[in-house]
């Protein structure tokens, strides 16, 4: 299977890439700086892995994302961003990330969220809830997966 894998720098993303190597999967891996990436972890699966980099708070992100993707994970979160509302940005990546993904022979997406209810949401839990629903397409299913917070 084919899968566009977001945010692989981080904490989630490393070791998710780890286990779909470790099942056979192809892996897209998408970063905003290839620099971060870490080839030299992968050494013995670079065959199974492409790395593109990509911004997807730029529309322009769309130039060079493979056609023929099966699944995705949706792992980019914006709140380390020091400049601006860290909610606006999550919003933009996820429609540019949902555009880009409709274009497509995607199948499924995965999405990483935190546990929410309908009554009061902190501002982080509200930008998530947001990003859900930015997300959220009529040419593919959507997964969401609801964690607790996860300790490193």
């Amino acid at each position: 299977m084919k899968i566009f894998l977001t945010g692989v720098t981080g904490y989630i993303g490393k070791r998710l890439l780890i286990q779909l190597l470790e099942e056979g999967h192809h892996i897209v891996c998408s970063v905003r700086d290839k620099n971060h990436f870490g080839t030299h972890l992968y050494k013995n699966n670079l065959d199974q892995i492409e790395v593109f980099q990509h911004d997807f708070l730029e529309k322009k992100t769309k130039k060079n994302i493979p056609k023929d993707i099966d699944a995705a994970y949706y792992l980019i979160h914006s709140m380390s961003s020091s400049d601006g509302d860290f909610s606006e940005k999550e919003k933009i990546s996820a429609e540019n990330f949902r555009e880009v993904l409709e274009e497509t022979s995607l199948k499924q997406v995965f999405f990483l969220t935190g546990i929410i209810n309908e009554e009061k949401l902190s501002k982080h839990l509200q930008s998530r809830k947001n990003v859900e629903k930015a997300v959220q397409s009529s040419k593919y299913g959507l997964t969401s997966l609801r964690a607790g917070i996860i300790v490193g």
